[in-house]
């Protein structure tokens, strides 16, 4: 297993727990929404370091 295949893994399990547990999708807007965009920005730079480690 690749290090991007299991930094997909990992961010699709952040996201469901984000959904489920934490709420970050509710009708109340707050902090707890920012983890949905700072989970994201996280995959990001976590694609591009495994993605530029691997060329």
């Amino acid at each position: 297993m690749n290090k991007s295949t299991l930094a997909v893994i990992i961010y699709v399990i952040g996201i469901i727990f984000g959904a489920l547990i934490l709420d970050i999708w509710g009708a109340e807007t707050g902090p707890k929404s920012l983890l949905g965009a700072l989970w994201t920005a996280i995959f990001l730079i976590a694609i591009y370091y495994s993605e530029k480690k691997e060329n």
